[in-house]
């Protein structure tokens, strides 16, 4: 079976892991009639099972403190997530593996070895989500951005691994925690002006002379868990940040929103990437011609859920909309 690799790229506490549980967790009420299956591992399946509880148990008091633990470890730990993609009933036709490492790779004082072990998952992916903690980034202007979400370390590592590439990349940025955040048109706005500000040196190396052709940038914000808004920001002991959040109603139950868009918007890329190589210009992705080409069903499955890829509102493609569009 072929595999296609995403990192999972964002400091520990951002909220990875939480992402892809509610990602795998609404893909199945999200893929409508179509003839789609994303099967996790037995490993995989476990530990999103465990995630998922510990989500669903944020709901049991009014007032939540917002994520779950995060990954930590050396890198022999890096926790892969593999799930087997294809037709319903049959055996999947494609592996996605997404490799979710400890976000603690990003503190200011991590070793040289650390950034080479994150370049090099950088080099290795097709596609990079990078978890955005949206009340970091819009709340107080702005003040934790940087604390929290770490551009300056994200950029860096986008520096010193997307140089020389020889083939195309999907970097999706992924806010999370975003409920309050997308409440109308003017918020969802402010939301897409604040993250182009907020990783304006890294969208302006992505757009780079040498980087445009080959990068497709889109921006997928997430309602994580979908019945909480952001609340108040609490000072601890050592004057760091905790944010807490509220439910919208006390009968309110865990319904997170758009979390499968990110796995949309990957799909469509891999499509385009095979259609692609039906006129030879990506030889690498060599592969995807005989996964869609010899199963049609499979391929006409993918097109149809990747139709339902968003583009307002918030979300937006930011560069590579050629990269993007399947004719």
């Amino acid at each position: 079976m072929h595999e296609l690799k995403i990192t999972m790229l964002g400091p520990s506490g951002v909220g990875k892991t939480t992402l892809l549980t509610a990602m795998y967790e609404q893909f199945e009420s999200n893929i409508g009639k179509t003839n789609l299956q994303l099967t996790p591992d037995e490993e995989s399946s476990a530990i999103l099972q465990e995630k998922l509880i510990e989500l669903k148990t944020l709901m049991d008091t009014f007032e939540a403190t917002g994520g779950i633990q995060g990954t930590e470890g050396e890198p022999d730990a890096l926790r892969s997530f593999i799930f087997g993609l294809g037709k319903k009933g049959h055996k999947p036709s494609l592996q996605l593996n997404f490799q979710d490492y400890p976000g603690g790779y990003h503190a200011a004082k991590t070793s040289p070895e650390r950034k080479k072990f994150v370049s090099k998952l950088l080099k290795e992916c097709v596609a990079v989500l990078i978890a955005v903690d949206a009340p970091a980034l819009m709340e107080q202007k702005g003040k934790w951005h940087d604390m929290i979400n770490r551009p300056t370390q994200i950029t860096n590592l986008f520096r010193n691994a997307y140089q020389e590439l020889d083939s195309p990349k999907l970097v999706i940025f992924a806010p999370v925690k975003c409920e309050k955040y997308l409440q109308n048109e003017a918020s969802a706005k402010e939301l897409l002006l604040r993250l182009k500000d907020g990783y304006a040196n890294l969208i302006d190396l992505l757009n780079s002379e040498s980087l445009q052709s080959k990068i497709a940038t889109v921006v997928t914000p997430i309602q994580t868990v979908g019945s909480v808004v952001f609340s108040r920001i609490d000072m601890n002991g050592n004057n760091t940040p905790h944010f807490r959040f509220h439910k919208t109603s006390h009968d309110a139950e865990y319904s997170p929103k758009d979390s499968e868009q990110p796995l949309r918007y990957l799909l469509r890329f891999i499509l385009k990437l095979h259609f692609e190589k039906e006129s030879n210009s990506f030889g690498i992705f060599s592969f995807l011609r005989s996964v869609f080409g010899l199963d049609s069903h499979l391929k006409e499955a993918a097109t149809e859920f990747v139709s339902g890829c968003k583009n307002t509102n918030g979300f937006a493609v930011l560069q590579g909309e050629n990269l993007l569009k399947i004719n």
